[in-house]
């Protein structure tokens, strides 16, 4: 992995059933990371924005999004994310249950990075980790890879 430290994964999920299975797939990986987990659509923003406890945190690397989330839906937080100059450059990819093609196409549009359709196994949330650790941690350039300017 090209990552000279952890990567610093945001993934905002409010099932607890497949944070454990998305947490579990990061620990078989590969990747080193740092998984952050916050439950719904507004703590997600709160910690983005570094408001309250979460001012001394650093931005994430990579934001894993549900859609359908409690307090703020995942398509306004995707929307806020990606429309805020401080934020936008973080690559954002859904991750939900939804394969319906307007969900696809309105995520696009609102710029995620990536639509992942949850898998209905541990299997398939390990396949899934390793394409996001083989294209996004050790393949991509993320901004917070990119050294200063001289």
């Amino acid at each position: 992995m090209n990552m000279p430290r952890p990567a610093r994964i945001l993934l905002v999920e409010d099932n607890s059933g497949d944070e454990f299975l998305v947490r579990d797939a990061f620990e078989r990986g590969r990747a080193r990371h740092q998984l952050e987990v916050v439950r719904d659509g507004e703590a997600a923003l709160d910690r983005l924005r570094g408001l309250g406890e979460h001012s001394e945190k650093q931005a994430p690397d990579l934001i894993l999004l549900d859609l359908n989330l409690p307090k703020i839906d995942g398509r306004d937080v995707l929307k806020s994310v990606k429309t805020d100059k401080a934020l936008a450059s973080i690559p954002v990819l859904v991750l939900t249950t939804s394969s319906a093609q307007s969900d696809v196409t309105g995520c696009y549009s609102l710029h995620a990075n990536a639509y992942l359709t949850k898998p209905f196994d541990a299997l398939g949330y390990e396949e899934i980790v390793e394409a996001v650790e083989n294209f996004w941690f050790a393949t991509a350039v993320l901004p917070s890879q990119n050294p200063a300017p001289h």
